[in-house]
């Protein structure tokens, strides 16, 4: 049995049912160069080709792993001819794909080592005490501040005090210092590890970061193929 051959020429509404899409949504991608620009019919409709359905297909697999913005700019840069910007903003995403899985391991790596909150018993230590502990100046410790590390103070000297969830957030700061990150890059780890509530809930949450990860490197092997067959139907 065979396939009936595809249409060639299509109506917006055509290609928007294909992805779900309202007409608006396609005319939208149009003005924004998702779509090249479509010649119109004697009474005044647009008129859509197999390029046009390509188009679309390939920026609907480019979104998942790429992200609409960036997506959106593949698809423009192709379509005015600039294959090199488009490759490029391919490898970029790429490149923090791969930023983002060498963070995840750092973390991973520092979780695993840092000191678990009940290991910790009940214990308040001051800056120096702290600073000691771990092999830090007390002065870089205060610095930490800026990545979330802000301990209580003691209300009737003013001085800093470190209880258990701090002694235990100072020790995943060091290991991530450590491994070169900074401490903007740190803080919205800080925020994770505290509003998972301990470094051991953190560590449930990783597999799922991992899972995110890969998932988004896997979209990004079908977004591939897919500017791969729209390049080859404009310049083969």
């Amino acid at each position: 049995m065979t396939s009936s051959p595809k249409p060639s020429k299509y109506r917006p509404v055509d290609l928007a049912r294909e992805h779900g899409l309202s007409t608006q949504a396609v005319r939208n991608y149009e003005a924004a160069g998702i779509l090249p620009a479509a010649d119109r019919s004697a009474s005044g409709y647009r008129v859509y080709t197999l390029v046009h359905a390509a188009a679309l297909r390939t920026f609907v697999a480019l979104v998942p792993g790429h992200g609409h913005g960036v997506a959106t700019a593949v698809l423009a840069a192709v379509n005015r001819g600039a294959v090199d910007e488009a490759l490029a903003l391919i490898d970029d995403s790429h490149t923090e794909l791969r930023t983002d899985r060498l963070t995840l391991d750092s973390v991973e790596r520092a979780v695993a080592q840092a000191v678990p909150t009940e290991d910790i018993a009940r214990q308040f230590l001051s800056v120096r005490e702290l600073a000691r502990r771990i092999g830090v100046e007390p002065t870089t410790l205060r610095s930490w501040e800026d990545a979330g590390l802000a301990p209580a103070r003691d209300p009737s000297t003013g001085y800093r005090v470190y209880g258990p969830a701090d002694i235990r957030d100072a020790h995943l700061v060091h290991q991530l210092r450590r491994g070169g990150y900074l401490l903007n890059q740190i803080a919205p780890i800080v925020v994770q590890v505290r509003s998972a509530g301990s470094v051991e809930a953190l560590a449930q949450l990783i597999g799922e970061w991992r899972e995110r990860v890969n998932t988004r490197g896997r979209s990004m092997l079908i977004g591939a193929a897919a500017l791969q067959t729209y390049l080859d139907k404009l310049y083969a």
